[in-house]
């Protein structure tokens, strides 16, 4: 049994803390945000994610889980586990001050021979930055890189079989210290550099978003010449060379910051250097471009977006979490409504507290009967296993115009066009 501190309590660091304490590890969990540790304490997390809560609740009465705000608590962990989610600006440039205030505070405390381990997003070089500031106030204390691998509504089960652990140290003493706590999850553990394992994220990163982007390039190539993107997608993905798991998701485009994040890391890196062309830079603009791509497609649907009334499903910026930071489709919402629409929306999982600082310019509805009413288009942004259950009949009774946008190929087409609506998706040419 490992004693392990887990730093940073929001989505990333609450599964730590119930993976880790699930394994048989006494945990504490630790956060500057006194009512976040509060609620912690009594099973509530702060963000939702599939067994999540019962997880933790289950690791609490087992005695193998605690929060505390105190940060001294943590000074005989065996491992601390950095896991902040690292901010971005309104343009993906990371803001690492929260990680650099934790390691102030946590190199005074730690015991000797301790391991600090670098679980958030850090632009390439930062850690080695901490490693230097840790080793000033206690050599014996090792730091290494553990770059997160999770895909949020199932974060927990990718955690506990993620297929490989990427750990960059500087000698062998972090190593193998890394080594002996992460061989608890039996996967291949590959050693690299502190450098390297940030980049192979920043790396795998930046490929999903090129991924999405390339496969959005395509699909705009079919809604012109009147192709089906599911069918060629299909096509592509049958070549070996790239394969069923090919990230090749036509949409709206990605957000949320994690996939920016690390874009710009790369885009920075190359600023300076006598390149004539920033690869990450184009990938970055296109997808930013992407949201008035599908603003364009409604437009040209409703034949003006001025005084529609348009009903949404799904403003998170993904499926499977409560969480609206950086949220493409919150950002869709905008425009539309900058454009002149009335805009309803509709999604059982929002989290609305995180804009209680913003001005909400759109009315939020309890069920999908208060978006449709009076809509002359209902989009769907995000998917939610509850849109797989609406009475289509009633809906349409209640709609102006029977326009479906469906950004995310969720809904059933054919359904929805026998029930008389006129059903759009992206990189269909027959519509």
């Amino acid at each position: 049994m490992k004693k392990i501190g887990i730093v940073g309590l929001w989505h990333l660091g609450c599964v730590l803390t119930s993976v880790w304490s699930k394994l048989g590890n006494k945990v504490i969990g630790f956060d500057f945000e006194n009512e976040k540790i509060f609620n912690l304490n009594k099973g509530i997390a702060p963000i939702y994610e599939p067994n999540l809560e019962e997880s933790i609740r289950n690791s609490l009465d087992n005695n193998l889980l605690k929060f505390t705000n105190n940060i001294t608590e943590l000074s005989e962990c065996d491992f601390i586990f950095i896991t902040y989610d690292t901010p971005v600006d309104e343009n993906d440039i990371s803001d690492t001050t929260i990680l650099t205030k934790a390691i102030n505070e946590l190199k005074f405390i730690l015991k000797n021979n301790s391991t600090i381990i670098v679980s958030s997003q850090t632009p390439v070089g930062f850690s080695s930055n901490l490693e230097f500031i840790v080793k000033e106030a206690n050599n014996s204390i090792e730091l290494v890189v553990s770059p997160e691998n999770l895909r949020l509504g199932e974060a927990i089960e990718c955690y506990l079989k993620p297929g490989r652990i990427i750990i960059g140290s500087s000698n062998s003493i972090a190593k193998l210290n890394a080594h002996n706590l992460f061989s608890q999850l039996n996967t291949e553990l590959l050693h690299m550099s502190i450098e390297s394992a940030e980049v192979v994220k920043h790396g795998i990163n930046s490929f999903l978003a090129t991924s999405i982007v390339f496969a959005n390039q395509i699909a705009d190539i079919c809604e012109i010449k009147n192709a089906n993107i599911i069918d060629v997608i299909k096509g592509i993905k049958s070549d070996v060379r790239i394969g069923e798991k090919a990230y090749l998701v036509p949409g709206i485009g990605f957000s949320g910051g994690t996939l920016g994040r690390d874009l710009q890391v790369l885009i920075k890196t190359f600023e300076n250097q006598s390149f004539d062309t920033n690869f990450f830079a184009i990938v970055h603009e296109i997808n930013n471009n992407r949201k008035y791509s599908i603003i364009n497609k409604v437009n040209n649907y409703l034949n003006g977006i001025k005084d529609k009334n348009i009903g949404i499903l799904g403003l998170t910026y993904k499926p499977g979490t409560s969480t609206l930071r950086r949220s493409l489709p919150l950002e869709i919402v905008h425009e539309l409504i900058n454009r002149g629409a009335k805009v309803k929306v509709y999604d059982p999982l929002a989290d609305y507290k995180e804009l209680e600082n913003q001005v909400i310019n759109f009315e939020i509805t309890d069920n999908i009967n208060q978006v449709a009413l009076e809509a002359h288009t209902i989009i769907l942004l995000t998917e939610s296993i509850e849109y797989k259950s609406i009475d289509w009949n009633t809906i349409y009774s209640l709609m102006s115009e029977h326009l479906i946008f469906d950004t995310k190929f969720y809904l059933d087409s054919n359904k929805l066009i026998n029930q008389g609506y006129k059903y759009i998706t992206i990189g269909n040419g027959k519509f």
